[in-house]
């Protein structure tokens, strides 16, 4: 079995089931756990991530108005990878190879590969998908069994949520725009027993003017940045210049890694959850 992952969040469902062996090439973002970081590197991103959200926005705009993505594929590596298994995702452009652009290259290869396809927006979706990808590897058993340890710990946390006051909660994906976080975030959010504002489970994340924002009165706002840690998002926060968004980040604010939780649908968003259960009932 050879593996080629194309996205970060599965990288880590491959490890978690016991499949990291397997591997032979990842994306140019799949970091964890450490041990991938040796494989080879089957995309690129054509956007510097050291630049502050703002410019990263705006090429990522331009790049797409031109018909073109963020994120390029080796093909000459991937053919020579020679992968059994590609898999991919149909969420997001901006984050990794599109399904469209996989499904291209992947025709192209001799014997065809299989291609599994992420399109996780909830919770139940991304246990789902660990689910497909241990089927696909063949370790049924082993994503099962994931699964299960999974609901488990995010049933601890729905059982230890308390019945006084529900805090009301906004979680900001990006600055510039400022983006609320959407999908199973707003899931993780009121599995703690909290209310999330400006966002539906399930639903896309969405731009909102800062004053729209302040107008949702939350009692805290919590930060994972979209692919950045914790460093790399007080100092984006602290660039607004915005007078609403400034008074907003200036009170109840909490940080939260969102490259390594929140952005990856993956075994990690279990994570999430416990680590915002600390943050909110504080």
């Amino acid at each position: 079995m050879r593996i080629v992952s194309l996205v970060p969040a599965a990288t880590e469902v491959i490890a978690a089931i016991g499949a990291e062996e397997f591997l032979v090439g990842v994306s140019d973002a799949c970091d964890y756990p450490p041990s991938v970081r040796a494989l080879p590197r089957v995309t690129r991103s054509q956007v510097d991530s050291r630049l502050a959200s703002g410019e990263i926005a705006r090429r990522v705009s331009a790049a797409a108005q031109a018909g073109t993505g963020p994120i390029t594929l080796d093909h000459a590596m991937l053919a020579d990878l020679r992968p059994d298994v590609v898999i991919g995702q149909g969420l997001c452009a901006v984050c990794a190879i599109g399904d469209a652009t996989l499904d291209e290259a992947t025709a192209a290869l001799i014997p065809r590969p299989l291609v599994v396809t992420l399109h996780a927006h909830t919770v139940t979706d991304v246990l789902g998908d660990i689910e497909r990808v241990g089927q696909a590897v063949g370790r049924p058993a082993e994503g099962a069994s994931c699964v299960a340890a999974l609901r488990e710990r995010l049933e601890r946390v729905r059982s230890r949520r308390t019945r006084g006051h529900r805090p009301r909660v906004l979680v900001l994906e990006w600055i510039d725009p400022p983006y609320v976080a959407g999908h199973w975030v707003p899931e993780l959010v009121e599995l703690t027993g909290a209310t999330c504002v400006g966002a539906t489970p399930g639903a896309r994340s969405s731009a909102h003017p800062w004053d729209a924002l302040v107008a949702l009165a939350p009692d805290v706002v919590v930060v994972p940045l979209c692919g950045f840690d914790v460093a790399r998002a007080r100092v984006e926060a602290a660039t607004v210049a915005d007078p609403d968004g400034r008074r907003l980040l200036r009170e109840h604010v909490e940080f939260l890694d969102g490259n390594s939780y929140t952005s990856r649908p993956g075994p990690r968003l279990v994570d999430a959850a416990e680590r915002l259960a600390e943050m909110l009932t504080q």
